[in-house]
């Protein structure tokens, strides 16, 4: 913290505007809820707030995460909230600016749309119908994380005529991510069309020996075509944080 966010913390005090109990957790960088220490300074450190992962979580932690963050002053998100969980946490957040995004099963807080940051557009490119959760998913979060976002669905390798009437697009991307399951050979035909960077995101669909993912992701892995990164199986979060990294303007 430094010596302008700290006046400004002790003046809000001073009016009343924050408790001395808000103060503290400000100060010390993390609020303890008991059965979580939320990261109130990581966007100080990494120009990101710290971002909820809702499975295996109730409701009410869930919504208690993201009122502590919220009311510290960050946007607050958390992703893999099933739409059961996510009625709930709504209900607990009546009070303040929430919205849940069905298809990438994110739900977030923010009081206003987050500032453009991006040095170019992200597109987010999806090889099945299947796959698209996923690519929500990236889509979303890089839009959260401020930065200008475009998708194109449904344009896998079983006909590649469907993915050539993009190239324009494609070549047109600051960072490309890539979201495909089965073979997982998308990534690799998008990185040898363009001269950007590719993020390839393994996604669990594909019958028997797909594995659940490992064999995408093992084809990713093993890619022929230079520049390709590749990240967990169905993480569209993590690469839409990687997209957003290389995509950041400088400071």
């Amino acid at each position: 913290m430094n010596q302008e966010t700290l006046r400004a913390l002790l003046s809000a005090v001073a009016n009343g505007d924050r408790s001395v109990d808000d103060a503290l957790d400000a100060v010390r960088g993390f609020a303890d809820l008991g059965y979580a220490r939320v990261d109130l300074d990581r966007a100080r450190r990494r120009g990101l707030p710290e971002v909820v992962y809702g499975a295996g979580k109730t409701a009410d932690q869930i919504a208690s995460i993201l009122e502590t963050l919220f009311e510290s002053g960050q946007r607050a998100l958390a992703t893999r909230v099933d739409p059961d969980t996510a009625a709930d946490v709504m209900d607990a957040l009546a009070a303040l600016p929430a919205t849940y995004n069905a298809e990438a099963r994110c739900l977030y807080v923010q009081s206003a749309p987050p500032k453009a940051v991006g040095l170019g557009t992200i597109l987010v490119v999806s090889a099945g119908t299947s796959d698209q959760p996923v690519a929500a998913e990236a889509a979303l979060v890089a839009e959260l994380c401020g930065n200008a976002v475009e998708r194109i669905d449904d344009v896998g390798v079983a006909g590649l005529h469907r993915l050539l009437a993009h190239v324009d697009q494609l070549r047109s991307a600051n960072i490309v991510v890539v979201c495909a399951g089965m073979e997982g050979a998308l990534p690799s035909v998008v990185a040898g069309l363009v001269e950007r960077p590719v993020i390839a995101v393994p996604t669990s669909v594909g019958y028997g020996v797909a594995m659940g993912g490992l064999t995408a992701l093992m084809g990713m892995l093993t890619s022929c075509s230079s520049g390709v990164t590749v990240v967990n199986i169905d993480n569209g979060f993590g690469a839409a944080y990687a997209a957003t990294l290389m995509n950041r303007l400088p400071a």
